[in-house]
């Protein structure tokens, strides 16, 4: 019995018990049972990591919007913001942080797999496997919209806090503040921005993963089934942090055009692409790439951390009954 505990080194001592899918005996779950499964996986995957990451996205946020006075280095950054606000600074934003990221983790890891099963239903499972890169950047695509609906109204709201830690004492209120004063435009004013930045990261993200763990597996020269949980676990993270360099590269210009346009409101007539088109000159592409550094930090943990610990609450759940697309050759 002891051999179906648990072994996973992240989450061995949170869960002493046996995982559901260690039960070989019992049905496995289908249809929303499974989904559920996948979006709670993904919703605690993205909380706790992107929670974990507030300073460091405070830090970037800051050196995006004023790097006259932050864009000197990460620590010099930090040390700046801790001088001047007191290190609670560094945790500004950390409650629509969480909870934004928990909705759109949700949406977006539980898409990703409902879109990707959708796909290889309708083509077919030989077909879906030659065609495996296209159909992870579909499903990353068609997910992440959704996903980007959800977190919008909570993402204006941190970094509104973050640029003016006078606008409100936190979430509740800062949210409730943008409600009155600006509406449901006040809450969307940067979903073209954060479509531009998540849809070309989710992409990358779940594309590059796919293909890295593909081939990571294959070099093992032993098919994913026969793995032990602590292998499974670094090669996620592995792969995790190779998929966050290239999504955070990728998506940077559109991550500091997002900052950007939530600081502050619309002049009266002005257009969200008319504001955009207007940045974007003014910041050139050396401005467009301001924050490089502290975001490829925290991306690339973040994205490590975050399929490390989906494949392994995945497995407690026992939510691993999807087709599997990707060729793996034993030797």
């Amino acid at each position: 019995m002891a051999s179906h505990y648990l072994s996973s080194p992240l989450f061995a001592a949170a869960f002493p018990v046996a995982a559901v899918s260690d039960n070989v005996d019992g049905p496995k779950p289908t249809g929303l049972d499974l989904y559920a499964r996948f979006a709670f996986a993904g919703a605690v995957c993205c909380s706790v990591t992107h929670g974990a990451l507030t300073p460091v996205d405070v830090v970037k946020t800051r050196i995006q919007l004023e790097p006259e006075v932050y864009n000197r280095g990460m620590v010099s950054a930090f040390r700046t913001i801790s001088a001047k606000e007191g290190t609670g600074a560094l945790l500004t934003g950390l409650g629509p942080t969480a909870l934004g990221y928990a909705i759109q983790g949700a949406f977006k890891f539980g898409g990703y797999e409902f879109w990707k099963q959708t796909a290889i239903d309708y083509l077919g499972v030989e077909k879906a496997s030659a065609n495996r890169q296209a159909i992870y950047l579909g499903a990353s695509a068609c997910a992440e919209f959704f996903a980007s609906v959800a977190l919008c109204p909570l993402e204006a709201t941190r970094i509104r806090l973050v640029s003016q830690p006078s606008f409100a004492g936190g979430l509740v209120t800062g949210f409730a503040r943008i409600a009155r004063e600006e509406g449901l435009k006040g809450f969307y004013s940067g979903f073209g921005p954060i479509l531009f930045k998540q849809v070309p990261y989710t992409m990358t993200k779940f594309g590059v993963y796919e293909v890295v763990f593909e081939k990571a597996i294959n070099a093992t020269g032993k098919p994913k089934s026969e793995l032990t949980p602590g292998t499974l676990s670094a090669l996620n993270l592995g792969s995790g942090l190779m998929a966050g360099f290239a999504a955070a590269i990728i998506s940077q210009p559109a991550d500091t055009l997002l900052s950007k346009i939530n600081k502050t409101k619309a002049l009266s007539g002005e257009t969200v692409a008319g504001r955009l088109v207007k940045m974007a000159g003014q910041l050139g592409v050396k401005g467009l790439f301001t924050g490089l550094g502290a975001r490829l930090v925290m991306v690339g943990s973040l994205t490590a951390g975050q399929f490390a610990i989906y494949s392994d609450i995945k497995r407690v759940l026992g939510a691993t009954s999807g087709v599997e697309i990707a060729k793996v050759t034993v030797s």
